[in-house]
């Protein structure tokens, strides 16, 4: 059998991924023979994004692990944030978190820019001083990352890409004034599960910092047809690690003068029942 024929059309395992979401049902592996390029991968995340009942409010950015760059060509992989999944709290306010059970969830700290102009559609080579020049803001935040499949991670950057790079929601948090002036390396970051430091690091802890993120995935998503526009946020790596929870933990995210986020995970429901007990976008 060639692998042509073993392939799984991309619309079957998006179809997969997206029932499952909002079902809020774990999946047992991955469904249908995983894609073998992040090109691949990313037809299936179109496939899903064309399916899932909500509109794009921000981008994540996350490491293809070290052994895998040089066979998927890419440091980075991408996926959507969506607006139903976008939180903005009130300072000292606890954000609950949906996981799925029997799925994956995780806390990653994040530095997120905000973009303040769109950008132009065919463009897909970016520096970094261009990318800059279209932020607003820079925020402190979290990812909280996840999936219906438990192992994602584990299957490599595929499997995160096909599943909309693993994303589950995004936590904005306060801007920090003066960002274009501040060094990556005083941008300082803990993460606590449950009171327990699990993590620190800074903007710098990223490599090459947060802006390369951005540049790639503005080229990224113009590549897609999916140039990105003013207003929406874009997280550019895990500062401090990926941290799993479970349901029923608290995580809390410090960035020191700027300020912490709050949040506990909870069990994740289908989204026909999902009301509007924890929205707070703020």
């Amino acid at each position: 059998m060639t692998p042509a024929a073993s392939a799984t059309a991309p619309g079957e395992i998006a179809q997969a991924f997206v029932g499952a979401r909002l079902a809020a049902r774990a999946l047992p592996g991955f469904p249908g023979v995983m894609p073998a390029t992040l090109a691949e991968a990313y037809a299936v995340q179109d496939a899903a994004l064309a399916l899932f009942p909500d509109q794009i409010a921000g981008w994540k950015v996350g490491r293809v692990p070290p052994d895998l760059q040089a066979r998927l060509g890419n440091e980075r992989v991408a996926g959507p944030t969506f607006l139903g999944a976008l939180r903005t709290p009130a300072a000292g306010k606890t954000v609950a978190l949906p996981a799925i059970a029997g799925g994956f969830a995780a806390v990653e700290a994040e530095f997120v820019y905000r973009l303040g102009s769109d950008a132009p559609a065919g463009k897909t080579d970016w520096t970094v001083d261009e990318a800059l020049a279209i932020v607003a803001a820079l925020h402190v935040g979290i990812e909280f990352a996840g999936s219906p499949l438990q192992a994602i991670n584990d299957l490599g950057s595929t499997a995160v890409a096909s599943d909309f790079g693993n994303n589950a929601a995004l936590v904005v948090g306060p801007e920090i004034p003066g960002w274009r002036d501040r060094a990556d390396a005083s941008l300082t970051v803990e993460t606590f599960i449950d009171g327990v430091r699990v993590g620190s690091g800074t903007a710098a802890s990223v490599p090459g910092g947060p802006a390369p993120a951005l540049a790639f995935l503005l080229g990224h998503c113009a590549s897609r047809g999916l140039p990105l526009k003013a207003g929406l946020y874009v997280t550019t790596g895990a500062a401090t690690g990926i941290h799993e929870i479970m349901a029923g933990q608290t995580a809390r995210v410090s960035f020191g003068e700027f300020g912490e986020i709050l949040c506990v995970a909870e069990i994740a429901r289908p989204a026909a029942r999902q009301g509007d007990d924890h929205d707070d976008r703020g």
